[in-house]
């Protein structure tokens, strides 16, 4: 896996993104949320300790988009 930490997978049918975070020397991502809408991912940035993470939701050092468009919530 590259830089990114965590990862927003594609839509789901019911419309929400799985969330996982990469931790160093695993050889899995561990599932972190599932996300609706911009601001439920934001939540669930935030609480592994990301102080700020409207600003790197876009930074693909730290959130690699996976399966869709970054920002797409609808699965249609």
């Amino acid at each position: 896996m590259d830089d990114a930490r965590f990862v927003v997978h594609g839509p789901s049918p019911r419309g929400g993104r799985l969330v996982t975070m990469y931790r160093a020397g695993r050889a899995e991502d561990d599932y972190v949320g599932t996300a609706f809408s911009e601001h439920d991912l934001l939540l669930i940035l935030r609480s592994p300790g990301l102080p700020d993470p409207d600003l790197v939701v876009d930074d693909p050092r730290w959130v690699e988009w996976r399966g869709a468009t970054a920002h797409r919530w609808g699965s249609g």
